[in-house]
């Protein structure tokens, strides 16, 4: 889910209150955020920068999910469950990021009740996201998939090796290398 979005869901003091709570880091490329088998406790913004969540089957590297400027990236699979999570996060470029704790962000809800209803709308919306790319792999071919990343987010193509596109829409490097090359 991209920060900027939140202007019509979220309250702006919320949004302030949020942002004096969290805590600013620069991290290198290649630098786990949260790596599996271990419990999530941070929510992350990318200030500046790049990151993917993905996991290992069969040996094989699968990102599931993309953040850039802007945009929120955690292992959701253990942040609110507290349990160990399956899934890394990793910078692919040098980073500027800001975290705050999920206790830290359900404290501050606890002392606010009344902001309980707006981080519902944030979750809501994110499990939106996650509806509509698993549609994407039932309903749609690699083909549209690769078009609709170019449509939504051109600037990932430039910026992610093509390996990690590639798992992402679900799909081998080299169907990705033939699909690049279609008029």
């Amino acid at each position: 889910m991209n920060f900027n979005q939140l202007d019509n869901l979220v309250p702006l003091d919320l949004i302030s209150k949020i942002f004096e709570l969290m805590e600013q880091h620069s991290f290198p490329k290649n630098h786990l955020l949260h790596e599996k088998g271990t419990v999530c406790k941070h929510i992350y913004l990318i200030h500046k920068g790049l990151a993917r969540t993905f996991f290992y089957k069969h040996g094989k590297d699968i990102t599931v999910h993309l953040a850039s400027e802007g945009e929120v990236i955690t292992a959701v699979d253990s942040i609110i469950s507290l349990k160990k999570s399956r899934y890394n996060v990793e910078l692919l470029e040098d980073s500027e990021v800001l975290s705050i704790s999920y206790k830290t962000l359900q404290d501050l809800l606890s002392q606010y009740p009344e902001y309980e209803k707006y981080v519902r709308l944030v979750l809501e919306r994110m499990y939106t996201e996650g509806a509509d790319r698993i549609e994407e792999f039932l309903f749609y071919s690699a083909k549209e998939r690769y078009e609709n990343l170019i449509r939504t987010r051109p600037q990932l193509i430039q910026r992610v090796n093509l390996g990690h596109i590639a798992s992402y829409l679900g799909m081998t490097q080299e169907t990705l290398s033939r699909i690049r090359k279609m008029p």
